[in-house]
């Protein structure tokens, strides 16, 4: 049987957000923004550096290690035309993420292009990339404008795809930040846990971060464990459809190591996501095991409405990740590697999570609704104490831990 899905008002989850409370820059150090608790419906006013002593000692704490790729790259035609390229997601010679970044011959990728009217399909752009003492000739040529495919070459096969964008690419600031990237950016705008480059932009829930606070928890006996979602532009892209169904999640890539998933069923009901990407991830996996134990598919992919179908004789999060674990020894996979358009607004129940570390989001977005999923109508109360207390917004803004009734 398949639920009712609720119609949602999207006006209902506006709220106004003054431009000078958007965090422009992050501050000096990581830990000093400001985190609000909320807990049992009630709100609290301390410091991200307080955040070990929050964290229960039995729990889980499951952070994103994806790297934010310098994704916006800039060419210029002969007639002086600026053509921006931005990175979306591989086409060929795989799609897999890990894989092409190591690529060292020409690749493939669906793109956004600024001034993409004054690139003609076939046509070739040429750059000139750094590298240490190395002058590496880059070129990129438009193979398919409908679809805004951009093929990549360089003219060194010792050099690696993600060496020729860590070179030439500039860092993907989110477009509301409404500024031009700066060198501290590069630090800044990647966790202190990133490891797998991919992402174009960053989970942004783990800025806050320092290996000193890591250290704080491990001494706690708090766990930690890595998932690996590479987050997409999509995040950014603010919900224009009437219907809220109807508007497009993009699909992102998703790695999960076997490790993971044995300590996942270790800690059920303990576990707690750092950021909306987390949340997503580990709901898409317990709807990944629902696949399996349906026996409906041995491909990783959760369509964005899923988990609102065929809802009944649910199976636990144990039994759903159990089902994967098996999946995967049977199949000898280290590594779980799939794609979520999962979409997460009031009328989903959580399976997995039982925390979030998150930011303060966008009015009217895909990632408020995600939060008022958990907060109900309380969201508002929360956004509105926020703004009373001088928090800071979006990506560099402060925190909040947030606890799933």
């Amino acid at each position: 049987m398949a639920m009712k899905i609720p119609e949602i008002d999207l006006k209902a989850y506006e709220y106004t957000l003054p431009e000078d409370r958007i965090a422009k820059f992050p501050l000096e150090k990581r830990d000093s923004s400001k985190l609000l608790l909320y807990k049992n419906k009630s709100i609290q006013h301390l410091q991200f550096y307080n955040i070990p002593e929050l964290i229960p000692s039995e729990s889980l704490l499951v952070y994103n290690d994806t790297k934010v790729i310098p994704a916006r790259l800039i060419f210029q035609r002969v007639t002086g035309a600026r053509i921006e390229i931005f990175l979306l997601q591989p086409v060929a010679p795989t799609t897999v993420i890990p894989e092409i970044m190591l690529a060292k011959h020409p690749v493939t990728w669906e793109t956004m292009i600024g001034n993409a009217k004054k690139w003609k399909e076939g046509e070739t752009l040429h750059g000139l990339v750094t590298l240490g003492d190395k002058n590496i000739k880059l070129s990129a040529q438009l193979v398919d404008k409908n679809q805004r495919r951009v093929t990549f070459s360089w003219d060194d096969p010792e050099i690696s795809f993600v060496d020729v964008v860590e070179g030439s690419g500039e860092v993907p600031l989110p477009p509301y930040l409404n500024r031009k990237p700066v060198e501290d950016d590069k630090n800044r705008y990647q966790t202190v846990y990133s490891e797998k480059e991919g992402a174009v932009a960053a989970p942004t829930a783990g800025l806050h971060f320092t290996n000193e606070i890591l250290s704080k928890l491990k001494e706690k006996g708090v766990q930690t464990e890595q998932v690996t979602l590479h987050v997409s532009a999509g995040t950014f892209q603010p919900i224009k459809a009437e219907k809220i169904t109807e508007h497009p999640m993009h699909s992102e890539q998703v790695h999960i190591p076997i490790g993971a998933i044995k300590n996942f069923i270790k800690h059920a009901g303990q576990i707690i996501a750092v950021g909306t990407t987390s949340v997503r991830t580990l709901e898409s996996l317990y709807w990944f095991g629902v696949r399996l134990i349906r026996k409906e598919t041995l491909e990783f992919f959760i369509p964005k409405l899923y988990p609102y179908e065929n809802i009944e004789n649910l199976p636990s999060s144990v039994e759903a990740f159990q089902s994967i674990l098996e999946h995967m020894e049977k199949h000898n996979l280290d590594t779980l590697v799939g794609s979520t358009e999962i979409f997460i607004f009031p009328g989903y129940q959580y399976k997995v999570v039982k925390g979030l570390i998150t930011n303060f989001h966008q009015p009217g977005s895909t990632l408020i609704l995600l939060i008022a999923t958990i907060l109900g109508d309380d969201w508002k109360k929360v956004y509105e104490e926020a703004l009373n207390n001088n928090y800071r917004f979006l990506s560099y803004g402060d925190s909040s831990l947030l606890w799933i009734d």
